[in-house]
Order: C-alpha cells, then sequence, then structure tokens
C-alpha cells in the first residue's frame, strides 16, 4: 500500500483513471481539472510542472488520486483512511511534495493532513459540494431571460470572470481558450434584462456522469433582484440536456447566500472540503 507520484499525465490516467472516474461526485475537481489538462496541454493552470499521484491498495489496484497544477492547491479527492494516512507521511519524505503551499481535501481527511504536516498551517477556505437532488424553480421568477453566451461576448465574459477570480481571492483568471471550449459545447450561459446581460453561470462539460456548474457572478451593482438563481437554474437545465446523470457545485461556506440559493434550487449538500495553507 503506496502513494506513487509523477508528473506524467498519462501515467496518471492510466494507473488512477478507473478509481478516480469511479466516484464523480466525490471526484470532481480531479476529473474536470484533468480534463482542461487533457484538451489545453500540460500547463493550462501555469508554468510550473503539474504532480499527479495515486495510492495503490492492498489488492494492487489503484484506490485514490491527488493532483496538483501550481499556483493551486493539492486536490485530494475521494481516499480511504489508510491512504490518507500514508500521504501525511509523504508530505515530510517524499521530495515532490516539498514545494506544496496548500491541499484541499475532505474536510476530516484535510485535518488530518494539516496536524501530519509538520508545519504551522491555517484555513483558507472551506466549501461545500452540493448535488441536485431535483431542480426546482425560481420563486418569484426574476425578470428577464437566459441565453447562450457566444464569441462575441468574450469581452464581457473575459471581464466578468477575472471580477469573479478577483472577488473569491483565489489564484486563477480568465482563460480565453476554455471560454471558446465551454462556448463550444452551450456551457456558458447569460441572463438578460431589456437585452443587456445582468448575470452569468458556466457549466463543465459532462464527464462520466457528473458536470459541475460554476462559476456563477452577477456583477455588484445587479445582485438581490435574482438574476443568479434563473440562470444557475437554466445552466443546470442545460447540464442535464448535455449528457448529465449527476449536476453538482461548489458554494463557499462563509457565503450564506449562495448557500441559501442553491439550497431553494434544489442542490442538497453531499460533503464539506476544507483548503489548508502554510502559515
Amino acid at each position: 500500500m503506496t502513494w506513487t507520484f509523477t508528473s506524467d499525465l498519462t501515467a496518471y490516467l492510466a494507473a488512477a483513471g478507473p478509481a478516480v472516474t469511479a466516484q464523480p461526485v466525490s471526484n470532481t475537481l480531479l476529473l474536470t481539472v484533468a480534463d482542461r489538462l487533457k484538451r489545453q496541454g500540460i500547463h493550462a493552470y501555469g508554468s510550473a510542472d503539474p504532480l499527479f499521484g495515486w495510492w495503490t491498495g492492498p489488492d494492487g489496484t489503484a484506490a485514490a488520486g491527488l493532483l496538483c497544477t501550481p499556483p493551486f492547491p493539492l486536490q485530494l479527492g475521494a481516499a480511504p483512511e489508510e491512504a490518507v494516512r500514508a500521504l501525511g507521511e509523504a508530505l515530510s519524505t517524499e521530495p515532490l511534495l516539498a514545494k506544496l503551499h496548500g491541499i484541499n481535501a475532505r474536510r476530516r481527511d484535510a485535518e488530518a493532513l494539516a496536524r501530519a504536516w509538520g508545519r504551522p498551517t491555517r484555513v483558507a477556505e472551506e466549501t461545500r459540494l452540493y448535488r441536485l437532488a431535483g431542480l426546482v424553480a425560481p420563486d418569484p421568477a426574476p425578470a428577464g431571460r437566459a441565453r447562450l453566451a457566444t464569441e462575441a461576448d468574450m469581452p464581457l465574459l473575459l471581464d466578468w470572470i477575472e471580477a469573479f477570480h478577483a472577488e473569491v481571492g483565489g489564484p486563477g483568471s480568465a482563460n480565453e481558450a476554455g471560454l471558446r471550449h465551454r462556448i463550444s459545447y452551450g456551457g456558458i450561459l447569460l441572463w438578460e434584462r431589456a437585452g443587456t446581460p445582468v448575470s452569468l453561470a458556466s457549466f463543465n462539460r459532462p464527464i462520466g456522469s457528473a458536470a459541475r456548474v460554476g462559476p456563477v457572478y452577477t456583477p455588484p451593482a445587479l445582485r438581490g433582484r435574482g438574476y443568479a438563481a434563473g440562470v444557475t437554474h437554466t445552466a443546470s437545465e442545460a447540464a442535464y440536456a448535455a449528457g448529465a446523470s449527476e449536476v453538482l457545485l461548489f458554494t463557499d461556506l462563509a457565503n450564506p447566500t449562495s448557500n441559501g440559493i442553491y439550497l431553494r434550487l434544489g442542490y442538497t449538500p453531499v460533503e464539506d472540503r476544507t483548503e489548508v495553507v502554510a502559515a
């Protein structure tokens, strides 16, 4: 029972792919990040080389996976307790993990890894993964309607995605190639009122059985009018239409407004994740 680490995406997909794909809800981040790396190249998230890993269980097959695309934290998917314990030990012995600045994992696993890391840490973010149990239309319905984003919307999309990343404080940025890919399969929806875009919701293309909604963004001056609920409802419908049987999204637990919106739309909690970073 051991972890194997590599910078080879092909080797990771061959070894960890079946185990990761078998749990598409808990492993949604691993699946969508790997998909983007396959489509846009190994440095789609930054100039530093990514790191991949898989844990081999007692039966000799991979049973858990992880990846890290600097400057983002290491992402650990669904993993047995033994795998989390072994990863905690590897944090102090594996050279490829020496430059980690953060770990994102299910809350219990993140807490265990923080204790094992051997350095001061702090909680940077707590998120909740939701799955759609039964879509409910916003009530009252917001004024306006949704439409698919097109190439002509690219300047607006770039501005809004940059604003979204600046607001959440993460290292992400707007990516024109990624936006074009989402436009290609109808994965970006705009809510319009009187012909003017007022809110945005996007979703990853379905991978296996699951698609994940996000980001959702409304400019601050236009909030509180139900536009985000309207466009998220439409994006959720579109994710089903694109072939997903599981529609997911993440929320920041520090934002009760967004959590309330998604609960009213029919999303139900699955698990909480915590990002711990070196203090």
